[in-house]
């Protein structure tokens, strides 16, 4: 498939593809005759995958070092693989948590606007009115 349809599968722009590409989060893919990228179904897993990963907030930068130890194919760097997906899924649970406790504020707000909010707005612009 071509890059305009392993965007449409995947909901990368081409450019965020080829970004990618280039700068090794998903391996080289191949190409036709006239040099065009032909994606093959490991070339989307692999796009799928890095979109995960960065939704989940992991960095460029930790996400070249992950893939880097999963293309090299080597047994001894599961350990290293193991430890850093779980610190990410760490920092990951950190901001769900912060979220999560903005938006029961945010309830509580909405929850007690007439008898606790409407005073804080009116403190809130000042006793000049």
């Amino acid at each position: 498939m071509n890059i305009k349809e392993a965007a449409l599968k995947t909901g990368l722009s081409n450019d965020t593809i080829r970004y990618y590409e280039r700068i090794g989060l998903i391996m080289p893919v191949p190409r036709r005759e006239n040099h065009l990228r032909d994606f093959n179904e490991r070339s989307i897993r692999q796009l799928n995958f890095a979109k995960t990963m960065r939704n989940a907030g992991m960095s460029v930068e930790r996400l070249r070092e992950y893939v880097g130890m999963v293309f090299e194919d080597d047994n001894q760097t599961i350990p290293a693989r193991k430890a850093l997906l779980a610190e990410q899924a760490e920092e990951m649970q950190e901001r769900i948590n912060k979220m999560q406790a903005a938006h029961d504020h945010l309830l509580f707000k909405v929850e007690n606007y007439d008898s606790h909010m409407r005073q804080a707005e009116d403190r809130l612009e000042g006793e000049d009115k």
